[in-house]
């Protein structure tokens, strides 16, 4: 039924484990709140196999949930928690222990994934297309491909779970490299909330809609679902001043003095972000439009506008300043950016979705999945359509992404992408590196490095301007926005000479003590 725990992975780990054949399964788990309960059964079955267990999650708010579930089935001492949190002392006693082979099971964060657990049986990953599982500090491993390594190297089972689904996990299975572990679609319907849309047709119509931003449809959806319990509010951005854009087009508002963002501010009015003048008489340039919206609203303005739509209800943030761990269940809106969300006792009653466009609009390669992922991962927590629960997603309905989640079918979605990405050759289906550097760095580094035959150069084009208003320094490299990116594409058999190539041409510079850095990475996750 839609009330119990999903089939999770925790019974078959011990038993191929025991066969001597080693697991490797990408899971995708039913909603509800009960994945750190079955990762905890997976990591007690490699341990009554007499081998160890490794768990990476994306935050510490997922490590206390699986710390919690692990000890809860184990006992206290079983496994060491490593993040951040515990701070340098207790985490280096804990990882003293793994190292000498005291504790044989670890839950932790991205670091975690080089914990040094003893006869190793298991690694998962919960959540593989979180940013916290990449690391941004050279080399920049991905917490996935190093568990991957892991797998491979030590004959070891292999478990990635989430609620929604990567392209990576989906070339696992497409390859017959890893098999999927997915519920029955009768039982995600049931498990699933409700999903409803508003498209733009349906804001141009709703007076509601353009004079405050949610429609009618989510006001009603807020009402009804204050009945029953608390209402989630998923906003994509933090803070409170929003920026501008053309209510027709939808073009970024800029400056007409210094060409800078404008900013909404107190009884309609607009100023510039930069040079602080104030705008009104600004018309769009690109289609002519004459009335500004907000292009992204942020968490603390929604709250209070929401706080006076709903006075007599309490009003909860969560966000990168505070963020909730859990909430209670009784009637309460819970405003929440993505990744933030605290998990209601009892499930959210109703969701929503705000500003999906500005998530789907992003000049990224991993817009819509990214968007389906934090879309799935705050639906996950609401309770199932047979309990009244139901989310409503403020985007367009005709996308594949919209679509995928009122399907609930991140899979689906997951396995086109993919096919899409083997049309135009983009990564996992090819090994890429990016380049980036002034454009007379990149052009001598390309002109030195020794690129595998089968190797294709795309660009140098310049990197687009992410760094406004920054004024330009003296020393030291120049601001991003003069930097030039360029793209180097190979098969995924010559992705070692790759990356070796590119390993030597840097050694090279290094030698010659080159004055203009040039930054490589390769298969980057910021591809647009």
């Amino acid at each position: 039924g839609g009330s119990g725990p999903a089939p999770g992975p925790g019974a078959g780990v011990g038993e191929t484990r025991r066969s001597g054949r080693p697991p490797r399964a990408v899971w995708h788990a039913r909603p509800g709140p009960w994945w750190s309960d079955e990762l905890a059964r997976a990591v007690a079955a490699t341990l009554a196999s007499g081998r160890g267990a490794l768990v990476v999650v994306p935050d510490g708010r997922a490590a206390a949930r699986v710390d919690a579930a692990l000890t809860a089935l184990l006992g206290e001492g079983r496994h060491a928690l490593l993040t951040a949190d515990a701070g340098p002392e207790k985490r280096y006693g804990q990882w003293l222990a793994v190292r000498r082979g005291s504790v044989r099971a670890v839950v932790g964060t991205r670091a975690a994934m080089f914990a040094p657990v003893r006869d190793l049986g298991l690694v998962a990953i919960w959540d593989d297309g979180d940013d916290s599982h990449s690391e941004q500090h050279a080399p920049q491993p991905h917490a996935r491909d190093v568990l991957l390594l892991r797998a491979a190297l030590d004959g070891c089972g292999f478990l990635l779970g989430g609620w929604s689904c990567t392209v990576e996990a989906a070339q696992l299975v497409e390859s017959g490299w890893a098999r999927p572990l997915v519920a029955g679609r009768e039982q995600v319907r049931r498990a699933a909330p409700l999903v409803r849309t508003v498209g733009d047709g349906d804001l141009a119509r709703d007076e509601a809609a353009r004079a405050a931003r949610l429609p009618t449809l989510a006001w009603q959806a807020v009402r009804d679902g204050l009945k029953h319990g608390p209402v989630l509010v998923q906003v994509p951005r933090r803070g409170y001043v929003p920026r501008m854009a053309c209510d027709r087009c939808r073009a970024p508002a800029r400056c007409r003095h210094c060409s800078g963002p404008l900013e909404a501010q107190d009884a309609g009015a607009s100023r510039c972000g930069w040079c602080g003048r104030e705008e009104n008489a600004w018309h769009c340039p690109e289609c002519g439009g004459f009335r500004l919206r907000a292009q992204v609203v942020g968490a603390r303005r929604t709250a209070e506008e929401l706080g006076r739509a709903f006075p007599a209800v309490p009003v909860r943030t969560s966000g990168r300043e505070h963020v909730l761990d859990t909430v209670p269940g009784t009637p309460a809106l819970v405003v929440s950016t993505p990744g933030a969300e605290p998990v209601a006792e009892g499930g959210y009653a109703a969701a929503l979705l705000l500003d999906g466009w500005a998530m789907l609009g992003r000049p990224d390669l991993r817009a819509g999945e990214d968007a389906l992922r934090r879309w799935i991962a705050a639906g996950a927590l609401v309770r199932p359509q047979g309990d009244r629960g139901t989310v409503v997603v403020v985007a367009e309905p005709t996308l594949r992404p919209v679509q995928a989640l009122v399907r609930w079918d991140p899979v689906g979605h997951a396995v086109r992408e993919l096919a899409e990405r083997a049309e135009l050759g983009f990564p996992p289906v090819s090994r890429m590196a990016a380049v980036s550097g002034t454009a007379q760095a990149v052009a001598e580094f390309l002109a030195t490095v020794e690129l595998p035959p089968d190797a294709e150069v795309l660009g140098p084009v310049p990197i687009p301007d992410t760094l406004p208003g920054r004024p330009r320094r003296t020393g030291g490299p120049p601001p991003r926005e003069h930097w030039e990116r360029a793209l180097v594409r190979v098969p995924p058999a010559s992705g070692a000479a790759l990356a070796s190539a590119l390993k030597a041409a840097q050694a090279v510079r290094m030698a010659r003590g080159s004055g203009e850095p040039v930054r490589v990475r390769i298969d980057p996750p910021d591809i647009g």
